[in-house]
C-alpha cells in the first residue's frame, strides 16, 4: 500500500483519505460529560491532532500510539490553527506499508555526524576519559542504538537520529567554548556533552515514528539512566577515579539546569554551567529550525504562540539549499565508515 497524502501538504479544507501513524491519543470529556478521544496522527512529514467525538470505545481499541491506520476525514480549523477532522480510521498490516513514509528522520547524513563524534572522542586528553566514552562510541549495542535514537519525544530533535545530531552539535559548541574560559576541564566539558543524554537510548522507545516513554523511563528519567550507565561503564576500567567519575556524573544529573525543570541538582561545577547553557541553546535553536522550514525562504513571519518557549516569534524562513530532507532508509551503523 502507497501512502500518497503527506501531512506537509495539507491545507484547511482537504479531504483525508490515507495512511498515517497514531502518535498519541487520550481520552477526556466535554463540559457536558461526554467522553471524546484527542487524535495526534503524523508521517515522515509532520503531525496533525483532532477529536474523535462518536464511537470512542471502538476507535480507541483502533488508534492506539505506534498503529498504522487508514484514515478519513478533512482538515479543518480550530483558533486558527489546522485541525483534524475525522470520520473513520481503520486498521492496516504493518506489512502491507512501507515504514519509510512514516519515520521522521535527521536531514543530516548520519554516517558524516557518526564519524565526526568519533573523532571527537579520539581527542580528549584525559586517557581515562577517553577509555569511557570509547565504551559508548565505539562497536557496541549501545553505539548502534545511540545513531538511531530520538533525542525527545517532542519539542526538540524528536526524529530517528536526532540524539546523535544534538549531542554532536553540543559536544562541537562545548569544544570552542572550553578555549575561551580559563580553566574549563576539555575533556570533562565534551564528556558531558556525548554523554548528557546517553540515557535517552533506555528512557525513549519509537516505532513508525511515534516516539513513547518506556516502562524504565518514565520510572527513572534519562538523567538517572545515563549517570547509571557511566557508572556501570567506568566500574569496568581499570582505576578509574572516583571523581572523575562523579563529576561527570554531576554533569548529566545536573544540564537541565533547574530541580523544577528535572534536574536533582542544579550546576556547581564551571563545565556543568556550560554544559546546562549550551544544551539549551541547541535544543531552542532545533526548534526555531523546524519552525523556519515551514517559512517560505526570504520572508519574515510570525509563528503560532509557542508554548514551552511562552512567546511568539518572528522568523524569516530558511533558504531552499538548506531546506530539503533526506529520509534514511536504513542503519547507517552496518556500512559507515569508522575510525576504529
Amino acid at each position: 500500500m502507497l501512502k500518497r497524502q503527506f501531512v506537509d501538504k495539507l491545507d484547511e479544507g482537504d479531504s483525508i483519505d490515507d495512511l498515517f501513524v497514531v502518535k498519541s491519543l487520550r481520552q477526556s470529556e466535554t463540559k457536558a460529560g461526554k467522553p471524546y478521544l484527542a487524535l495526534t496522527i503524523m508521517d515522515r512529514t509532520g503531525e496533525i491532532a483532532g477529536p474523535i467525538w462518536d464511537e470512542v470505545d471502538h476507535y480507541r481499541d483502533i488508534c492506539q500510539p505506534g498503529k498504522i491506520i487508514h484514515l478519513s476525514g478533512t482538515l479543518g480549523s480550530f483558533q486558527g490553527s489546522k485541525q483534524l477532522k475525522v470520520t473513520d480510521a481503520r486498521p492496516v498490516a504493518e506489512e502491507d506499508v512501507d515504514l519509510a513514509s512514516f519515520l521522521p528522520t535527521t536531514t543530516k547524513n548520519r554516517e558524516d555526524m557518526a564519524f565526526d563524534l568519533q573523532k571527537l572522542v579520539l581527542s580528549v586528553e584525559d586517557p581515562f576519559v577517553r577509555k569511557l566514552l570509547l565504551k559508548f562510541f565505539k562497536r557496541s549495542k549501545n553505539w548502534s542504538l545511540f545513531q538511531k535514537a530520538p533525542a525527545a519525544k517532542g519539542i526538540h530533535h524528536a526524529y530517528i537520529g536526532g540524539l546523535l545530531e544534538h549531542s554532536l552539535s553540543v559536544a562541537q559548541l562545548a569544544d570552542h567554548m572550553a578555549g575561551h574560559y580559563l580553566g574549563v576541564n576539555r575533556s570533562l566539558l565534551l564528556a558531558g556533552a556525548l554523554l548528557h543524554d546517553v540515557g535517552k537510548i533506555a528512557e525513549l522507545s519509537y516505532s513508525h515514528g511515534a516516539i513513547d516513554y518506556t516502562d524504565c523511563g518514565r520510572l527513572k528519567g534519562h538523567l538517572v539512566i545515563g549517570s547509571e550507565m557511566v557508572a556501570d561503564a567506568a566500574q569496568e576500567i581499570k582505576d578509574f577515579p572516583l571523581e572523575t567519575r562523579e563529576q561527570i556524573q554531576h554533569l548529566i544529573l545536573s544540564h537541565h539546569g533547574r530541580r523544577e525543570y528535572g534536574s536533582p541538582i542544579v550546576p556547581m561545577t564551571v563545565e556543568a554551567f556550560l554544559l546546562n547553557f549550551l544544551d539549551e541553546i541547541d535544543a531552542k535553536m532545533n526548534v526555531t529550525e523546524q519552525l523556519r522550514r515551514k517559512i517560505d525562504a526570504n520572508t519574515m513571519e510570525w509563528t503560532d504562540y509557542q508554548r514551552h518557549l511562552e512567546r511568539y516569534l518572528f522568523l524569516r524562513g530558511l533558504d531552499s539549499r538548506v531546506k530539503g530532507v533526506q529520509y534514511d532508509d536504513g542503519d547507517p551503523a552496518a556500512r559507515q565508515q569508522s575510525l576504529f
